[in-house]
């Protein structure tokens, strides 16, 4: 099966934006200062008596990503609590990373090569060479990812690349505001588990994971110029340049992974959203997601719209309308 670059859907951005596991990767990159800070995308959502702030995450950021915008800092100082995809204290456990590595293992006692078309086969040997330092900081090595099956692979290398292009998973907007939610006393949690998160991308099929390792092993250049586009999309709180940059391609190209992945998550945490609102009392959540759960009308902002909330977006540096 030889790849078709021009007609590849953006698995590796799209992917990337919709799990929080990427956090595992160490550090791999700094940048210099700047001084605007990122548009957020950034909606409140609220009923007779309380609110949710829904904020759309890139699980990847650079130094010069913060500070964040004051409509951030305002609505995590409103919050009584931070929700996240998975709650910290998981998401930092080395348990996970290992129950992770272990849905990964391949059990057939074949190689990662033995199932990979001759194109993508020298592909990745080309990589793995050119990337072994780079592999090292993250504890791989090219005979170790041998044991792994495609969808890691891939995550690895896609990894690595966003780390080359200077994003870096310690800086998430997530990890960012599960530390500043933990120096504020605030209490924290999840809409799910990280065993949840792992088995969407153990869920591919042999083809979904194909697609996802050879469209991680494009050339650099174009892989950073893809990488920068996206970043810089989420920078400019562009709404609707993330929505067809990630997911419009990846729903029209791969409808099922696009429903695992998105759908059937937005549709699970609806109803825990709303529970939040309907709660006794008046207190306040941030939501912390990945921005493709928020867009569209598959997002769970338009989800909870239709359910006759009051919805607004916040965001003081956009142009009123």
């Amino acid at each position: 099966m030889r790849f078709q670059h021009a007609r590849a859907p953006r698995l590796i951005r799209s992917l990337l934006a919709a799990t929080a596991l990427v956090a595992f990767a160490g550090a791999l990159h700094a940048d210099t200062a700047r001084t605007d800070a990122p548009v957020p995308l950034l909606w409140k959502v609220s009923d007779d008596d309380n609110a949710l702030y829904l904020l759309g995450s890139f699980h990847l950021l650079k130094p010069d990503d913060y500070p964040l915008s004051r409509d951030v800092d305002a609505a995590f100082a409103d919050a009584e609590k931070v929700v996240f995809e998975i709650p910290p204290e998981e998401l930092g456990s080395p348990a996970l990373g290992m129950q992770m590595g272990q849905a990964a293992l391949r059990t057939d006692g074949t190689g990662l090569d033995s199932e990979l078309p001759a194109e993508t086969r020298q592909a990745l040997a080309e990589w793995l060479e050119a990337n072994a330092a780079e592999l090292q900081k993250l504890q791989m090595t090219p005979q170790t990812l041998q044991l792994f099956e495609p969808w890691f692979v891939g995550l690895m290398v896609a990894i690595v690349e966003m780390g080359k292009a200077g994003l870096d998973p310690s800086l998430g907007l997530d990890s960012n505001l599960a530390q500043k939610a933990a120096q504020a006393g605030k209490p924290t949690g999840g809409l799910e588990t990280g065993v949840q998160q792992i088995a969407f991308l153990d869920g591919m099929d042999r083809a979904e994971q194909l697609q996802f390792l050879q469209e991680s092993l494009k050339t650099a250049d174009e892989g950073r110029a893809e990488i920068d586009k996206l970043h810089a999309a989420w920078r400019q709180g562009d709404a609707e340049a993330l929505w067809s940059g990630m997911a419009a391609e990846m729903r029209k190209q791969f409808p099922k992974l696009y429903h695992r992945i998105n759908v059937e998550r937005n549709d699970a945490w609806v109803p825990k959203l709303e529970a939040k609102l309907s709660a006794a009392g008046t207190d306040d959540t941030l939501v912390v997601v990945g921005a493709l759960h928020l867009l569209g009308e598959d997002g769970v902002v338009e989800k909870l719209r239709a359910k006759g909330y009051e919805v607004q977006r916040i965001c003081s540096a956009c142009p009123v309308r």
